[in-house]
């Protein structure tokens, strides 16, 4: 009857943590107990699987080889049973952090070689012999259900991971595109394997950091977190180590960045699977549970065979992107040299130029912002270029072109790094430029010191770009429709951009601040 009762629970349950909480809260009913805790062994010690009296403690806590009762119980392989004071006895263990209720008896049964379960009373019990062997029956009785149980589950999630791994490399192999291989590749991995997140941080090794490129978590917030420095996250030691790297519960590891969102997401266990190709970590993926459990040695395999073969996806879109680069090189390059010729047009119709000398530099200048641009390009991630790293080089060529010995100005570059595809970020370097040669040659045709920040930033698709100096202040009758060449030309290029140029004064500080859609640009 009591076999039944327990194949019932296993016939209902729909993994082994809920197998697990069912079973527990069987045996106290079965037993007449007040409480019932099952710990399974693992290398450990004794970790709690399930109990009625905390279950948001299952999983996250660990007895240490021979501590208390149970402890006891495995060292001497064999049932123990107290029956008044057990809450009280010097080798009753207390986890840290649970208020249970002081019991006065207690069983503790073993299940095999699975663990054992501990049973609790409030009121003082009398065990005699046939109540110990109706016990000792039911512990034998948990273990073939829980193996049982585990080895259908395992068969039948091998088989399913078998058959997902086929499925996903198929797909993920058969995109030229590395973004969409990435997204392709996050959300098969989450909807074959059960995750609540997954994600794809790739290799920045310029600035040593995890650029996230792909998620499938419906939280705008979760999209938007940012880029993790190599040894300040749990992801950079699965890089650095070359193996994946478990983390039992986030919502309680201090070395794991993003608490706050991990609680309100509900993520709890983490795997790290490195993506590695012919010995080189380019990335990682991450792979979130909404419950604690451990990943077993079949789920890691399948998740390191998924995430090589994302590595050799990557690499090949990366070829791919790279020969098409070359075979539409000389399209870009006219491109280019039209814009040039544009901008000498407007140059020609402006006869307020004191020299040839200062209309050959600043020529030279807007050639130099479209040269950085390339530049960046044979050195970054396929054909998108990061905004910051542009406006470091350009602000670099002022510095180096521009400032008159006299004067003393100080550059800042902060922000994010925004990606823009090779037509955008062209555009913008052309902004930025301008923006910072005419914060240099007009915002300190007076003053002599003083400073001059870019600002990027980028929220819900769209890309704020701000350059502001403390030099002269703006004109209070400044007029955009008639000023000089150089922000024409930026008013021009953010309206083909389809976004907005201003320019106004704010706490004795001129800003200038263009604003645009990341995918929002006018061809």
């Amino acid at each position: 009857m009591i076999g039944g009762e327990l194949l019932a629970e296993a016939q209902s349950a729909v993994s082994v943590d809920d197998l697990l909480s069912k079973l527990a809260h069987a045996v106290a009913r079965i037993a007449g107990a007040d409480a019932c805790d099952l710990l399974g062994r693992d290398a450990e010690g004794l970790r709690l699987r399930a109990t009625t009296s905390a279950p948001e403690f299952s999983n996250r806590l660990r007895l240490g080889p021979g501590i208390g009762l149970c402890g006891k119980a495995i060292r001497l392989g064999e049932n123990l049973f107290v029956e008044a004071g057990a809450y009280h006895a010097d080798e009753y263990a207390r986890f840290p952090g649970i208020d249970d209720a002081p019991c006065e008896a207690c069983a503790v049964l073993l299940i095999g070689d699975w663990g054992l379960a501990f049973v609790r009373w409030t009121r003082p019990m009398n065990f005699p012999a046939p109540a110990r062997k109706e016990l000792k029956a039911l512990a034998g009785q948990l273990a073939l259900v829980i193996a049982a149980f585990e080895n259908a589950y395992r068969a039948g999630a091998n088989a399913n991971r078998i058959g997902a791994v086929s499925e996903v490399t198929q797909i993920i192999s058969s995109s030229p595109y590395i973004e969409e291989i990435l997204q392709l590749l996050v959300q098969m991995t989450a909807q074959r394997f059960d995750y609540v997140v997954v994600t794809v941080r790739l290799l920045d090794e310029a600035h040593e950091e995890l650029v996230l490129r792909a998620t499938q978590a419906p939280a705008k917030a979760y999209a938007r977190k940012r880029a993790l420095k190599m040894n300040e996250s749990i992801a950079g030691r699965a890089i650095h180590e070359g193996v994946p790297v478990i983390v039992l519960d986030v919502q309680f590891e201090e070395t794991y960045v993003g608490h706050d969102l991990a609680v309100e997401q509900g993520l709890r266990s983490m795997i790290c699977v490195p993506l590695i190709i012919q010995g080189r970590a380019i990335g990682v993926m991450s792979c979130y549970t909404s419950d604690v459990r451990d990943f077993e040695q079949d789920e890691i395999q399948a998740l390191e065979t998924l995430a090589h073969q994302a590595a050799v996806s990557i690499e090949h879109a990366k070829l791919q992107v790279r020969s098409t680069l070359m075979q539409e090189m000389h399209h870009r390059v006219k491109n280019n040299l039209q814009q040039v010729a544009s901008l000498l047009r407007l140059q020609l119709r402006q006869s307020n130029y004191k020299s040839l000398e200062e209309a050959i530099n600043d020529t030279l200048s807007r050639i130099l912002a479209i040269s950085s641009v390339h530049d960046l390009l044979s050195r970054e991630d396929l054909d998108h270029v990061g905004i910051r790293s542009v406006a470091e080089m350009l602000v670099q060529h002022q510095k180096n072109a521009l400032i008159d010995p006299g004067r003393s100005i100080g550059f800042l570059v902060r922000g994010d790094d925004v990606r823009l595809n090779m037509s955008q970020a062209t555009q913008v370097a052309l902004v930025l430029n301008e923006l910072i040669q005419n914060g240099v040659e007009h915002g300190f045709e007076i003053k002599t010191e003083g400073e001059i920040h870019v600002t990027v930033e980028a929220r819900d698709g769209e890309v704020s770009l701000w350059v502001s100096n403390d030099g002269d202040p703006l004109p209070d009758d400044f007029d955009l429709t008639r000023a000089n060449l150089g922000l024409q030309i930026v008013d021009n290029l953010a309206r083909s951009l389809g976004g907005k140029f201003t320019m106004r004064k704010s706490f004795e500080w001129t800003v200038a601040e263009v604003k645009f859609s990341q995918h929002g640009m006018n061809v």
